[in-house]
């Protein structure tokens, strides 16, 4: 059974995941440019951003799950909803 202050917890969780993953996306970008700029190949890293980019997708989507739950839920318990 899904528990609103359960689903509180996986949304905080969410949020500082996903903040952590831009912030290593950025870093991620910017080696890449580094290394363009230094002439070195960048294959592998462009491969690693778009990897962490697609991630990021996902917990994204995994977020907006979540918020969508919490909605839920919370309207199922509101005042002077019949049951």
């Amino acid at each position: 059974m899904l528990d609103l202050a359960t689903e509180r917890r996986h949304l905080a969780k969410a949020e500082i995941d996903i903040a952590a993953g831009e912030r290593r996306i950025a870093q991620q970008a910017e080696l890449v440019a580094r290394l363009h700029l230094g002439g070195h190949n960048t294959v592998q890293a462009e491969a690693l951003l778009e990897t962490l980019r697609e991630t990021l997708l996902s917990w994204q989507d995994h977020r907006d799950l979540i918020r969508y739950t919490i909605a839920r839920l919370e309207s199922e318990t509101a005042p002077g909803r019949p049951r």
